[in-house]
């Protein structure tokens, strides 16, 4: 089985249209995460699982590493944003 991650309760990723970028809102406060860190977070619904994630932005997106997301998405469990299922 694998984990799953997903974003914590309390937390939303949105567009900002003014701005043109996704914002990610939490409690403790907001981030403005880069393209890559975005796309991975579109993907972090509880069900995808990294792998899919993966190969999901690799159809989009060249050179894309599994190892490369799993950095992402611990940089984001840092910051209390995505946790695991």
């Amino acid at each position: 089985m694998s984990v799953k991650p997903r974003l914590r309760r309390g937390v939303r990723l949105t567009y900002d249209k003014v701005r043109e970028t996704h914002v990610l809102l939490f409690p403790e406060g907001v981030l403005v995460p880069n393209k890559t860190a975005a796309a991975v977070l579109e993907l972090c619904d509880g069900e995808t699982s990294v792998a899919d994630i993966t190969e999901a932005l690799g159809r989009k997106y060249r050179g894309v590493r599994e190892a490369d997301i799993n950095g992402v998405l611990a940089r984001l469990e840092e910051r209390r944003v995505v946790e695991w299922t």
